[in-house]
């Protein structure tokens, strides 16, 4: 579904993504677990065309999105919910739902995108109790709901997740990881999840790649990475000789 080949992303002259090559099956949830710098946001945002690559290919349902602008992407069904939410603060849960669904609206499709609404207030029913407030009197945890259900409205077939789990209390985080999972097994959708919380994210991964200084140096089945020494030591606290 999603294809990178050798991609290589520059933030002026910091070369931070590295001859990347990795892809994503649909109905897959794949993680790309790292440390802090090591490029994932800038890997996810170069997919959405907010950077773009200075080398390789990016392809999506067979179509070359390499060039293709921000807009142009979200319409061929790539969504992001980016890193710390970045909700609308003083508007309405509402009407930030309803800009999520930005380049679908129109008259024709107005009753597709209310019944769309409701259905995020389904799956997120606090949202839904809070339809009419400011997003910024939202919790954290509410505000991750928010971005989610706002790019849920775009009627994405891949999402790409930046820290859902990004300063939450650990019962929080656990319910929007369940969340996530709940998009792949109840919605179909196919996710790339970057998260710095590598045992949550790859709890509810098929897959997972690690990126380190901008390269990937490990993938596999998220069951092996879990497993992995390497792995364990660096992104799950644990040392090598630690069996618990």
């Amino acid at each position: 579904m999603l294809v990178l080949k050798n991609v290589d992303v520059f933030y002026g002259r910091v070369h931070a993504v590295r001859r990347v090559s990795l892809h994503v099956n649909q109905g897959e949830i794949v993680a790309l677990i790292g440390g802090n710098g090591a490029g994932k946001t800038t890997l996810l945002t170069t997919i959405s065309g907010l950077l773009r690559a200075r080398g390789g290919s990016l392809g999506f349902e067979g179509r070359d999105i390499t060039r293709e602008r921000p807009e142009r992407i979200v319409s061929a069904g790539i969504s992001q919910v980016p890193e710390r939410r970045l909700v609308f603060k003083p508007m309405t849960v509402a009407d930030n739902l309803l800009l999520g669904a930005y380049h679908r609206y129109s008259l024709k499709n107005k009753t597709l995108i209310s019944k769309d609404v409701d259905q995020i207030y389904e799956m997120f029913p606090v949202l839904g109790q809070r339809r009419d407030q400011p997003a910024g009197n939202l919790s954290g945890g509410e505000q991750q709901m928010l971005a989610i259900g706002r790019a849920l409205m775009a009627k994405p077939r891949m999402l790409l997740l930046d820290e859902p789990g990004m300063g939450l209390a650990p019962a929080l985080s656990q319910m929007i990881f369940r969340h996530v999972a709940e998009l792949r097994d109840v919605f179909g959708l196919t996710v790339l999840l970057v998260e710095q919380n590598a045992k949550s994210a790859l709890k509810i991964a098929d897959r997972g790649y690690v990126l380190e200084t901008g390269r990937i140096i490990l993938q596999g089945p998220s069951e092996e990475l879990l497993l992995n020494r390497d792995v364990q030591r660096a992104y799950l606290g644990r040392d090598v000789g630690d069996e618990s």
